[in-house]
């Protein structure tokens, strides 16, 4: 699959030497059926395998297919998203679509990756890749000015990690998950051991946007090309998620467990210093960026209460994140054909200028902030659900749900900050009426089906969540019960 992808990239290289610029739309649409093609039958043909490849490096299980499914879906969005956003892109719009691809293949690899040295390599080939999309509008100061910040923090996470795997090989002289889990407990007395899995989770919270690792995050969504920092909002957070789950629950359990008070201070520290910080945005790429990190500290929480209950909130919130975020850039992308800019102030009148533009941004702010019946209210509750749960043998816990519940109410503020420009805003009626593309709408209709059906009806992606986190935690299969919804 991951190299169907990559040879896919370079396909769309080489065919941009044959299409002439006013018709290279199509390379974007053609990339985006053929990913579809391998989203449906990839997947299907990994569906009864499981095993390892590579000496043990990568492996091909339930969690895998999970993301595997996750990214390949939100790739082709992605890529319908650009096709729409083409105007923007002075030049080099074939080269966008290729490098859209190589980030999608690094977060396949990612998504199996069983080793310390293979996770390194997925996440460079990510990170390598957005160090030139978030730069690409070469034209515009803050595009470069986001590229060079991504890059040179990027590189500082980096180094750490490098440095803590370095750490994590000399005192246990593996890199592979299921070798080192084997040995968790005798490697719990290590200070190099334990200083090297620091320095690691330092690198993964760059990657999630975490605090105190989130200075990154606002000016570089902002400055990016908006099909970029879509791909970045949900790819990137994703990949680092998985590894995460995966180092932490795959590889170092134990461990993970006596570190559950560090996490949940990670979580509440993500999820207030994001909120607060969303308050007085006025570009909306921004204000999603503090977003990010308000629902990195969600979905820590889940990590934090080391249960297969909140391994499966999590997958299920990231799911739900997922499509609502792919529908607000989406909707950003239309916007900024005919403005140019993000700032909320061209959100006004968009109720009368384009009702389903409209319609589609209240939908997906109103399912981040976690309103019912909607996707976003499903992964809310179920991370409170797996704190409160947790609340019972540490009472902390208690704590950290009345914290995630201010920052849901504190999410109302902002998120509906932008809905109200759009119906009660400006004056709607100096302002151009706003036409939505096939490829737009595509992308839209995907993303209301994802956000409505995934609230109405959970219980699908809550069983996927529960089979693909029995292979790290056995016990999710058996304790996962239907909502009821």
């Amino acid at each position: 699959m991951e190299l169907a992808v990559g040879l896919l990239g370079l396909a769309v290289l080489l065919a941009d030497l044959w299409i002439a610029p006013a018709s290279r739309r199509i390379l974007g649409w053609g990339a985006a059926a053929v990913l579809t093609c391998v989203l449906v039958f990839g997947l299907g043909s990994l569906a009864p395998q499981s095993g390892m490849g590579f000496s043990g490096l990568y492996v091909v299980d339930p969690l895998a297919r999970f993301f595997k499914a996750f990214f390949l879906l939100s790739g082709v969005v992605v890529l319908l998203m650009t096709v729409e956003y083409a105007d923007q892109l002075a030049v080099g719009l074939s080269e966008f679509f290729a490098l859209t691809l190589f980030a999608v293949t690094g977060m396949l690899f990612a998504a199996s990756a069983n080793d310390l040295t293979m996770m390194f390599v997925s996440l460079e080939l990510i990170t390598v890749t957005f160090y030139v999309l978030n730069s690409f509008q070469r034209g515009k100061l803050a595009s470069i000015e986001a590229g060079v910040k991504y890059l040179i923090l990027g590189a500082l996470a980096s180094a750490f990690m490098v440095f803590g795997i370095a750490l994590i090989f000399g005192s246990a002289n593996t890199t592979q998950f299921s070798e080192l889990a084997l040995r968790q407990r005798e490697l719990s007395g290590s200070r190099i051991f334990l200083t090297g899995l620091t320095l690691v989770l330092v690198g993964l919270g760059f990657k999630i946007a975490a605090f105190p690792f989130h200075g990154w995050a606002p000016d570089v969504y902002q400055g990016s090309p908006a099909p970029a920092t879509a791909l970045l909002a949900i790819g990137s957070k994703a990949a680092g998620f998985v590894l995460l789950l995966r180092l932490l629950f795959g590889a170092v359990p134990e461990i993970t467990a006596e570190w559950h008070r560090l996490l949940g201070a990670l979580a509440v520290l993500s999820l207030l210093y994001g909120s607060l910080c969303a308050i007085p945005q006025r570009s909306v790429k921004r204000l999603m960026g503090y977003s990010s990190i308000a629902n990195a500290g969600y979905l820590l929480l889940g990590v934090a209460v080391v249960s297969p209950a909140g391994s499966v909130a999590v997958l299920y919130y990231l799911g739900a994140y997922c499509f609502a975020v792919l529908a607000v850039f989406t909707v950003l992308c239309v916007m900024m054909n005919s403005s140019d800019t993000d700032d909320m102030a061209d959100f006004a009148g968009l109720g009368m200028r384009s009702p389903v533009l409209a319609g589609v941004m209240t939908l997906a702010l109103a399912s981040l902030a976690g309103v019912p019946p909607l996707a976003g209210f499903i992964g809310k509750f179920l991370i409170l659900r797996a704190v409160i749960a947790a609340g019972a043998t540490h009472p902390g816990y208690y704590g950290l749900a009345a914290v995630a519940v201010i920052g849901a109410v504190i999410s109302l503020y902002y998120y509906f900050g932008i809905v109200r420009m759009m119906y009660w805003g400006g004056e709607p009626l100096e302002r151009l009426a706003i036409s939505v593309t096939p490829g737009a709408g595509i992308a839209l209709l995907l993303c209301v089906a994802g956000i409505v059906y995934l609230g109405i009806a959970p219980n699908g992606l809550l069983q996927l969540s529960a089979d693909a986190v029995a292979g790290i935690q056995p016990a999710a299969a058996s304790a996962f019960k239907p909502t009821g919804h």
